[in-house]
């Protein structure tokens, strides 16, 4: 059955994990189905992590998400919980950390609404944080 899969993030050091992350969100999606890749916008990245320093602005993160075969649609977002009631899906891909109170707030949105969440989970050995501080050992 096809179904429309949102996943969120920032995306800015593009890596593996985040092509294992589109390639089963995309799965989840089904045959036919479609994947929407929310990215989150430079001023809102800085709000919520002021020491962050992006790599690349929003522009080239939407660009390099938008090449990916597994994604149909990339969209901005801010505050995902505001954010999350704009934009058509049926099942909202979210990764184990992504736990903060914006999140909380979005996944009991969606289940008010009658949309599935679902829990990925990280590929092992790789992070951007990990990535930051040097590579992968």
């Amino acid at each position: 059955m096809k179904k429309r899969v949102l996943t969120v993030g920032v995306y800015d050091l593009l890596h593996w994990g985040h092509f294992e992350l589109f390639r089963r969100a995309k799965e989840l999606a089904g045959e036919g189905g479609e994947l929407t890749v929310a990215v989150q916008k430079d001023e809102f990245v800085t709000k919520y992590k002021p020491t962050a320093k992006l790599v690349y602005n929003w522009d080239q993160r939407v660009k390099m998400i938008s090449a990916l075969r597994y994604v149909n649609h990339v969209v901005p977002y801010g505050n995902i919980d505001e954010s999350i009631k704009e934009i058509d899906f049926s099942v909202f891909a979210v990764g184990p950390d992504q736990t903060h109170a914006g999140f909380q707030r979005a996944i009991e949105w969606c289940r008010m609404v009658g949309r599935e969440v679902v829990v990925l989970q990280r590929t092992e050995g790789i992070s951007s944080s990990q990535l930051r501080k040097g590579g992968l050992a």
